[in-house]
């Protein structure tokens, strides 16, 4: 079952998006994702087994230039995880849908997401289920 998060399940959500972005911790996550619950800018989606979250994506609204699109707000998947041993079962398809399913509640007709360059699982998931690349691009910084 895939369920958009709220309240109860911010904790299983914030330890999901810390094992994908294990720079963060949790806590930090809890607070990045709280605001997204109850609010119409985002959502949070889960697939649960029994009681355990085994998926987590979160995808948001942009309404800033988002490359290869043409209008906006563009629906946008920030991030997808699921847990090692449930891969390759469909999760993260299911999961991707139920996000552009809410993209398009929410009035988009564009859906978009990105990888980094090095991350071919990534690449492939993204092409696999209909992505097209629209273009690769490698960021600087500079210290003033």
């Amino acid at each position: 079952m895939i369920v958009k998060a709220d309240e109860k399940y911010l904790s299983a959500a914030a330890a999901l998006a810390a094992s994908l972005w294990p720079q963060h911790s949790q806590q930090e996550l809890e607070q990045e994702l709280a605001p997204l619950l109850g609010g119409r800018e985002g959502a949070v989606f889960l697939k649960l087994e029994g009681n355990r979250a085994v998926g987590f994506a979160q995808c948001q609204l942009r309404h800033d230039y988002v490359e290869g699109t043409e209008s906006s707000p563009v629906g946008y998947l920030e991030g997808i995880y699921v847990a090692l041993d449930y891969r390759h079962r469909g999760i993260a398809g299911a999961l991707l849908h139920t996000c552009e399913s809410w993209a398009r509640e929410m009035g988009c007709t564009e859906f978009a997401s990105d990888c980094q360059l090095e991350n071919l699982e990534s690449l492939s998931f993204h092409k696999k289920l209909g992505f097209q690349e629209a273009g690769r691009i490698i960021c600087f910084t500079k210290k003033l």
